[in-house]
C-alpha cells in the first residue's frame, strides 16, 4: 500500500498541531514512549520530530511531507516544495516573529547599534544573514534554550521567536527590530511532490488542514425569518459569503443560514432577534473549505 510519511512537530507546536489535525477530520494518538503516533488513516505513517529538523528530513526524503516553521526552513536552507501556508502557532491561530531584544537599561537602540556585540539566539544562520545585509558584524552564538535569561548577564542581545512578547516583559527586554515573520509551513519532499499518488494525497491533506484554519474562529448561524423581515435580518449579518436563504414550508418564511465572526455573535443574536429572527440556531464549524 502507498503511504505518506509526515513529520508532526514535537515540542511547543505539538498540541496545536494534533488540534489542528482533529479538526481536519485525522485523529492523531500520541504515546509519551515512541515517536511513532498512530493515525486513524492506513495511507498516512506519522513521525514526531523536533520543528527545527523536520525542513532537513523532508528535503533528504526521510519524510515525504512535515510541518515547520518559516524561521527553520530559512535556518537549514533546504529546498522543499511549500504546499501550504498554515498560519497558527502554539498559543493560537497567527505568526510569530523573530525579534532582536536587549534588556529595557541598554543603550542599544537598533540593529546598527549591534557592532561587536555578542548575541545569543538558536536561528544562527538568519541572525547573521539579517546582520550581513544591515552590515553590522557582531558575535552570533547558538543558544540552547532560555534564551531570554542571558542578557545582560551573558550577551548583549538576543534573537528569539516571540508570539505574544509576554516572555520578553517577564526578562526585561525590549525589541530593538523584527528579523522576520514566521508562519507553520506544510512543506513536501520535492521528488515525492512529483508522484502522481503522493501528490495527490498531500494536496487532499493540505486542503483539509487549509480549511480547518479558515474555520478557525468563526461559527454558522441558521434561522427562520418572516418573508417581510428578511432585509432587515440580512442586514445585520456579516456574513463571510452571502447568507443561504431557503423557502420553507410556510411560504411567508424562508430559513436563512450564514457564517459569521464567532467574537460578533454575543452582539448580533439580540439584534437578529429584534429584527424578527426566529429559532436562531449557533453551531461550531470544523471547516471551510471554498
Amino acid at each position: 500500500m502507498n503511504k505518506i510519511r509526515l513529520g508532526i512537530p514535537k515540542g511547543s507546536l505539538q498540541a496545536s498541531t494534533l488540534r489542528l489535525f482533529e479538526k481536519a477530520g485525522f485523529n492523531i494518538r500520541v504515546d509519551e514512549r515512541s515517536y511513532k503516533p498512530s493515525i486513524d488513516d492506513e495511507e498516512i505513517e506519522c513521525l514526531m520530530i523536533r520543528a527545527q529538523e523536520i525542513p532537513k528530513y523532508v528535503e533528504q526524503g526521510v519524510l515525504d511531507l512535515g510541518l515547520s516553521g518559516q524561521d527553520w526552513i530559512q535556518e537549514s536552507s533546504a529546498s522543499v516544495h511549500e504546499v501550504a501556508e498554515l498560519i497558527y502557532s502554539k498559543n493560537g491561530f497567527g505568526k510569530v516573529k523573530l525579534v532582536l531584544a536587549v534588556p529595557e537599561e541598554s543603550p542599544i537602540r537598533s540593529v546598527k547599534d549591534l557592532a561587536g556585540k555578542r548575541i545569543a539566539t538558536e536561528l544562527v544562520h538568519v541572525t547573521q544573514s539579517y546582520l550581513a545585509k544591515n552590515g553590522v558584524k557582531a558575535e552570533v552564538e547558538f543558544s540552547w534554550g532560555a534564551t531570554e535569561v542571558k542578557a545582560p548577564d551573558l550577551v548583549d542581545a538576543i534573537a528569539d521567536l516571540s508570539e505574544t512578547g509576554s516572555s520578553l516583559r517577564a526578562n526585561k527586554l525590549r525589541v530593538i527590530e523584527t528579523i522576520l515573520e514566521s508562519s507553520t509551513k506544510l512543506i513536501a519532499n520535492k521528488k515525492s511532490y512529483r508522484d502522481d499518488w503522493k501528490k495527490e494525497k498531500i494536496d487532499e491533506i493540505a486542503l483539509l488542514l487549509s480549511g480547518a484554519i479558515i474555520a478557525e474562529g468563526r461559527v454558522g448561524l441558521k434561522m427562520n425569518v418572516d418573508k417581510k423581515d428578511l432585509d432587515a435580518v440580512v442586514a445585520l449579518l456579516p456574513a463571510l459569503k452571502n447568507p443561504t436563504v431557503s423557502n420553507l414550508y410556510d411560504n411567508n418564511a424562508v430559513a436563512v443560514e450564514t457564517i459569521v465572526e464567532e467574537k460578533v455573535v454575543r452582539e448580533i443574536i439580540p439584534k437578529l432577534k429584534k429584527a424578527g429572527a426566529q429559532g436562531i440556531v449557533e453551531y461550531s464549524i470544523n471547516k471551510i473549505v471554498y
